[in-house]
């Protein structure tokens, strides 16, 4: 029963509420602000218990009073309102008993590479990173373009950013895998429609302490940037290309003045790389233990199709296709694919759990 699965966070969150009352604790600087946090995130639970429990007392009260004369009716109009409220509190409850994912509230790395297409590959580069931008203001997000590699026209081969903000994993880490798109290229003067592909990596940002790097097991060198640049890019040895030789991990930046600010910027990129590296062999692992497939593992599944003739977006993992492409692409509406792309994972991992 619910209930019984509910007891022991709801214990927990009591014996939390004890141990900061007492003076050992409360001198305790460090102890007292890890169970302050640990209580915050059981604070949601315990309200969603206590409205569920209330309403349990509720319904059972009401159907005490059915077979009433004078308070029956009442009881039953009672009913219609609790019986689907304790459905609905059900369902947010489980989710709520879900296992955090310890990324989710962590900013990222969103890196967008141009796939087969070429040209065109790498214009829908820059329009895909410009949708992200623009549903990034919509969430209130900071965005700052860490690498970029210019392709033609307007287009990119690749682009690095780094998105800040409230939950920006938990949103975005069902979006890593092969996005195709469907249109007639800007290069193409015969009106035929082409098929191109960008990958997408969504890579959670990470300190010193979740991965350690051995400096021996860097290579190290410094270029003269290319592409377009200010008087001192194109000029000085600032671009910085770093090696991990164990994983044959590669990460290039140019993008600054200083070889100093290139290097920080690319170390945190391969940071986030190993530990995404890392992710996707857990995950890897689990699936094959588990049917729940992990949304966030395989690269090279493609996950969307954008069809700009028939105005068609198509998300192949849930079998959702909505047409009206260009008002998401254009106002980064990507909630209408976000939300039920994270709710169908939720609900698959509420089976698995067996909630």
């Amino acid at each position: 029963m619910l209930k019984n699965k509910l007891q022991p966070f709801l214990d927990r969150y009591d014996e939390i509420s004890r141990l900061l009352s007492q003076p050992d604790v409360s001198s305790d600087i460090k102890k007292m602000t890890e169970l302050s946090k640990e209580q915050s995130r059981l604070q949601v639970m315990k309200e969603k218990a206590d409205e569920y429990m209330q309403t349990i007392d509720s319904i059972e009260e009401n159907r005490a009073l059915l077979e009433d004369n004078e308070l029956g009716e009442l009881a039953k109009e009672e009913l219609k309102e609790l019986e689907p409220l304790r459905g609905k509190l059900e369902e947010e409850i489980k989710v709520i008993l879900l296992p955090v994912d310890p990324n989710d509230d962590k900013n990222i790395f969103l890196e967008i590479r141009a796939g087969t297409g070429g040209d065109e590959a790498a214009l829908f580069v820059s329009d895909l990173f410009k949708s992200y931008l623009r549903y990034a203001e919509n969430m209130g997000w900071k965005v700052e373009l860490v690498s970029s590699s210019e392709g033609v026209l307007d287009g990119f081969k690749e682009v690095v950013a780094l998105v800040k903000g409230e939950g920006v994993y938990s949103k975005l880490k069902f979006e890593g895998g092969v996005h195709r798109v469907q249109r007639v290229p800007k290069t193409e003067s015969q009106g035929r429609v082409h098929t191109s592909a960008v990958t997408v990596a969504v890579m959670p940002e990470v300190d010193d302490v979740e991965i350690d790097i051995n400096p021996n097991d860097l290579k190290i060198d410094v270029m003269r940037s290319s592409g377009n640049g200010g008087q001192s890019v194109n000029t000085t040895d600032s671009a910085v290309r770093i090696t991990h030789l164990p994983s044959g991990l590669v990460v290039t930046n140019q993008d600054g003045k200083s070889q100093h600010k290139n290097k920080a910027s690319a170390m945190k990129i391969l940071k986030a790389r190993l530990y995404d590296l890392q992710m996707q062999e857990q995950n890897s692992a689990e699936s094959q233990k588990r049917k729940l497939q992990v949304g966030s593992g395989d690269r090279s599944a493609r996950i969307r199709t954008y069809n700009y003739p028939q105005n068609r977006i198509t998300d192949h993992r849930i079998g959702l296709t909505l047409y009206r492409l260009d008002a998401i692409m254009e106002g980064g509406l990507y909630d209408e694919i976000i939300d039920p792309l994270i709710a169908h994972y939720q609900a698959e991992a509420i089976k698995e759990a067996g909630l």
